[in-house]
């Protein structure tokens, strides 16, 4: 089984992010919604709204994989000018300052295009002060999770970062219930 997983990601990177992406991303939010509500709650009758939520995390599983290969190579220019500490490649460090980069400079943009598709699926507003605080999960949550993320071979980014979209559902539904308390 592992040996299938490893062969479908390394031969199908775009098509295996938009997988693992979509269906884990799109689990992370439903985990959420089940902490904070106690109850399941697929988005509205009928399955459209949650395929079309599956289909956006599929979609954005796709710009992880063309922004992670862009950050790497990003990291190696700004290095090779003298812009940045010359880091060893593989490093701590260096998966740090990858991850900083693509959180500060992808990750306001991702975070906004998903609330954005979120709320017209939904029916609802944009929310701005629900927006902000999301972009600070890309400090709090996000730059240390991608840190991990960067430091494994390219061919296991993603499953990584899928399964982290679960642990950042199951955080968030905590906090909101617990700031429901307060």
């Amino acid at each position: 089984m592992i040996e299938a997983y490893l062969d479908f990601v390394k031969n199908y990177p775009l098509l295996s992010s938009a997988v693992q992406i979509g269906i884990l991303g799109t689990l992370g939010e439903l985990l959420a919604v089940r902490i904070r509500m106690k109850k399941w709650y697929f988005f509205g009758p009928g399955p459209w709204k949650l395929i079309l939520k599956a289909l956006i995390w599929a979609f954005l599983g796709i710009t992880f994989k063309y922004a992670f290969t862009g950050f790497f190579a990003y990291m190696d220019v700004i290095i090779l000018k003298g812009w940045w500490f010359n880091l060893a490649k593989g490093s701590f460090l260096y998966a740090l300052s990858v991850s900083f980069f693509a959180n500060i400079i992808y990750g306001p943009v991702f975070v906004t295009f998903h609330r954005f598709t979120d709320n017209k699926i939904e029916g609802k507003e944009m929310d701005w002060a629900s927006l902000q605080k999301a972009w600070w999960s890309l400090v709090w949550f996000w730059i240390p999770a991608m840190t991990t993320v960067f430091i494994l071979p390219p061919h296991l980014r993603i499953g990584l970062l899928s399964l982290w979209n679960i642990v950042l559902g199951a955080m968030l539904g905590y906090f909101a219930v617990k700031s429901q308390k307060n």
